[in-house]
């Protein structure tokens, strides 16, 4: 440090596991306290900049959080260093406004009812203040405008509230004139001939008239308003819905096509993946989520039902049915069960923030994949091993079917997924890296931490990582009974700049720092 020609040694090894922190919760329950089915969140997704936070709910509600901790610029920041105050905060949200995306429909010609549930929430670029986003339940996407408006009033006129007559009441008077006028601006003291009902100008009209002014107030309204209604494309359950970089496009996914749409043109689509068979009984396989490339907008990625990722390349055809790269596992001689490919669905994958990586979630793992090497994972993550017994049990309560999401962190450091009991496991993907942590959805987040075994990580190759850890369940007896598949954390979402996560426990958002 003196005279600046010291440079500080690079740090070796990976990075040290993250210690987190409870930060907020909104919407916390209280003991004993029942939950409506409608509230149960069913999405969350930060914004580009990290500064807005979106939930939907069972609902059909999307809920929208904004942050509050104020950024460090000039001034302030100098201040803070004279002080000697920490230059870095943790993010801290607030409320900001709410509304009502889906109402629950009846599909006449299918006798079928379509849920007002929000199964996916997605930013679109801001323009002029106003935020977009995308929101979709089983069948309808829909684009909205979020924009704060300023609150108009009717100021300058020259009348008394408290005696207005014939035209109506008035909304507010600034008036300095202490004398008594009419609605329509004439005065009672004053004669003129009246040749209606209605009050009429008295000769020479009259001179202390003033007309109505609207001002702008200082006081500001969110408004909510939908731009767009995309329908009527999609004859299964929409599972995913992704914008493109280029900011003009998204595609939706269903569970046997994935449409292009434009977002200014809501009564068309493009269908670019089809995977239905001619006859229905070949089905193999369905799509179970699609996202585009982060900077490249004609690459996407969409996974199946068999535990494949396929990515594909729009410049390569229009009908995008053959892929530009295969990545899957094989799977090891002897391992196969009646529940080997009902756990291999892959319920959600996720780009990584530079585009290279391409993290994945099946029923027990999560897997992150290099999109230039498609022979295999380059590291496994065992999520909830200690469930491989109760397999049958989970599929008895259709548990099994349960759809977790994964997110990673901006820096690609590290990667996160729910599980049972409210808990959820963040996992260090840096080379190297042995960090495995296991927390609660609760305002003590580390209650449910444990020491790692004391044998290490089991090294499959240089290039294939599985990180286990056999000590993970800590509470549950041998068979695993005291764990509630009730209370299962499927949602949650990275801040894309800072380690802070976002996650979903029923109705209740929680967040927390490291």
């Amino acid at each position: 440090m003196n005279g600046g020609d010291e440079v500080p040694a690079a740090p070796t090894g990976p990075p040290q596991p993250l210690e987190w922190k409870f930060s907020q919760v909104f919407g916390e329950r209280t003991a004993g306290e029942e939950v409506q089915e409608v509230d149960i969140i069913s999405a969350i997704e930060f914004d580009k900049t990290g500064d807005h936070l979106a939930t939907g709910d069972r609902g059909g509600r999307v809920v929208l959080f904004e942050r509050t901790d104020t950024k460090d610029h000039g001034g302030l920041r100098r201040d803070m260093e004279r002080r000697d105050y920490p230059l870095s905060r943790h993010p801290e949200f607030r409320y900001k406004t709410e509304f009502q995306s889906h109402e629950p429909e009846f599909d006449y010609l299918k006798s079928l009812e379509i849920e007002e549930k929000i199964n996916k929430i997605r930013w679109c670029q801001t323009a002029n203040g106003a935020l977009f986003l995308l929101s979709t339940n089983d069948k309808t996407i829909k684009f909205w405008k979020v924009q704060e408006k300023k609150v108009k009033k009717i100021s300058d006129m020259n009348v008394d509230p408290s005696k207005t007559i014939g035209n109506g009441s008035v909304g507010s008077s600034s008036s300095s004139s202490a004398r008594p006028y009419l609605a329509n601006g004439g005065s009672p003291d004053r004669s003129y001939s009246s040749v209606s009902n209605d009050f009429a100008f008295p000769p020479g009209g009259i001179p202390s008239l003033r007309l109505p002014v609207v001002v702008t107030s200082s006081e500001t309204s969110l408004v909510a308003r939908c731009r767009r209604v995309y329908a009527h494309a999609h004859d299964y359950h929409i599972n995913s819905i992704s914008s493109n970089s280029d900011g003009e496009t998204f595609i939706s996914a269903d569970d046997l096509r994935i449409n292009l749409w434009n977002l200014e043109i809501s009564n068309q689509s493009f269908n670019i993946v089809d995977v239905k068979p001619a006859n229905m009984e070949d089905l193999t396989e369905v799509i179970t989520s699609a996202e585009f490339h982060p900077s490249h907008c004609n690459t996407l990625a969409y996974s199946s039902s068999k535990g494949s990722i396929r990515l594909i390349d729009l410049r390569q055809s229009a009908l995008c049915d053959s892929h530009a790269k295969l990545f899957e596992e094989q799977e090891a001689p002897g391992s196969r069960s009646f529940f080997t490919e009902i756990i291999a669905s892959i319920s959600d994958i996720k780009f990584a923030k530079d585009g290279r990586n391409i993290l994945s979630r099946d029923y027990m793992t999560l897997k992150l994949w290099d999109i230039n090497m498609d022979s295999g994972p380059v590291a496994t993550f065992q999520v909830h091993e200690y469930l491989r017994p109760k397999l049958c049990d989970l599929y008895e309560n259709d548990s099994i079917f349960d759809k977790f999401e994964c997110c990673l962190s901006g820096d690609g450091l590290r990667v996160a997924t729910g599980s049972y009991s409210n808990l959820f496991r963040v996992f260090g993907c840096a080379p190297g890296s042995t960090e495995a942590t296991t927390l609660e959805a609760s305002k003590n987040p580390m209650r449910r931490q444990v020491q790692p075994p004391s044998r290490p990580s089991r090294s499959l190759s240089s290039i294939t990582r599985v990180v286990r850890r056999g000590g993970e369940s800590p509470g549950v007896d041998a068979n695993g009974n005291s764990f509630d598949f009730t209370t299962k954390l499927l949602h949650l979402a990275w801040h894309p700049t800072e380690n802070s996560i976002a996650c979903a426990a029923a109705n209740s958002l929680y967040m927390y720092y490291a």
